[in-house]
């Protein structure tokens, strides 16, 4: 299909504001919907938080009686089948739209092509494939766990200019900057979930919210790798698991261990969760089945080494501090120069002193 020019830059602003709800709209892609009449936009929306309404009702909505004979221009293939809210796609028939532009179908068996069909049958235009590549990178996550049944991963490091992510016995350990640090926040923001070592949380005593002002709100489940279950019930993470939700998953149980049930018991009291799970591929099983499309992996280095070992490490987010840690820090699993065969870059940036590589899966 030859894409015009006025199409792409339509659907490249829908992807632009897809992304204002990503990480908030649970089981449901954060998808945007534009209505375009005789060159101007007349509605606009995304998914609501929650994942409903979706964004093509409420753009419809918005545009009116404008919307008969107008454009649609939306990120994924309008929903066909009866959930908790009438299909999309009979929503724009009877809306009356003349024309319907959309990046990717939705691999989701109960629409598959479903909805395009509809929409065809009607007797409305239909392009499919606008700009595939940068919608299928924009509802990566979404596809992951449609297709592969588990979230999309991303490990975050922050790595010094001699290859340390901390120092032994020191707790956290300031690698990079306010502005890089602020970027991390965002990443927090747009994830579903956030996962660490029990290393990590018992050395560094973390939070793992998000500060940034203005996405307080939006603190993706916090998840520790936590065999023996050591997470004290002291620790931040156990003190605000009612304000934020925690999960401790076990991995490989210890098979002699008398006080568990008594940690166990001490955790749940504190509004924590307690998993018990038998790899890490199962654990991200059984979080997709729960929703979870985006799982960001921050520490410590035995978990990121894990991840790497298992094959499960979708995207890498490098953050390279200009500090120097020196012989007692701890030595980053992965550093610029050795990124995995079969990871590819995909952008750079600087912030400030701090330097951002991130990195995607070639396959």
């Amino acid at each position: 299909m030859a894409t015009s020019h006025e199409d792409r830059r339509y659907m490249a602003a829908a992807m632009r504001l897809s992304r204002w709800h990503t990480g908030l709209t649970a089981t449901n892609p954060s998808v945007a919907a534009l209505v375009v009449k005789d060159g101007a936009v007349v509605g606009r929306a995304v998914t609501a938080p929650g994942g409903r309404p979706h964004a093509e009702t409420q753009a419809l909505a918005e545009a009116g009686e404008q919307a008969r004979g107008a454009t649609l221009y939306v990120t994924l293939e309008p929903c066909s089948h009866h959930g908790k809210t009438p299909p999309c796609a009979d929503a724009i028939v009877r809306a009356g739209v003349a024309r319907v532009v959309v990046s990717l179908t939705d691999p989701d068996p109960r629409v598959s092509g479903r909805g395009l069909a509809i929409l065809r049958e009607a007797g409305i235009a239909v392009d499919s494939g606008v700009m595939e590549e940068e919608g299928r990178r924009a509802l990566s996550a979404y596809l992951m766990r449609q297709t592969r049944g588990r979230p999309q991963v991303t490990l975050k490091l922050a790595v010094s200019a001699d290859g340390m992510i901390g120092r032994r016995d020191a707790g956290q350990v300031a690698i990079t900057g306010p502005a890089a640090r602020a970027q991390s926040h965002v990443l927090r923001a747009e994830t579903d979930a956030i996962l660490v070592g029990i290393g990590t949380a018992l050395a560094d005593d973390p939070e793992l919210t998000c500060r940034t002002p203005g996405l307080e709100g939006r603190s993706p489940l916090r998840i520790v790798l936590d065999r023996r279950l050591d997470l004290p019930p002291t620790s931040k993470l156990a003190r605000t698991a009612r304000e934020v939700p925690v999960l401790v998953a076990s991995l490989a149980p210890v098979a002699d261990d008398s006080d568990r049930p008594a940690r166990r018991a001490t955790l749940t009291a504190a509004g924590v969760e307690v998993m018990e799970t038998e790899s890490l591929a199962t654990l991200l099983n059984t979080l997709a089945a729960r929703g979870v499309s985006s799982l960001l992996v921050e520490g410590g280095a035995a978990v990121a080494k894990s991840f790497l070992e298992a094959g499960l490490v979708d995207r890498i987010v490098l953050f390279e501090g200009a500090v120097t840690v020196g012989a007692d820090g701890l030595a980053s699993p992965l550093t610029r120069a050795d990124i995995p065969a079969g990871f590819r870059l995909l952008r750079e940036a600087a912030f400030g002193p701090d330097r951002l590589t991130e990195y995607e899966r070639s396959s």
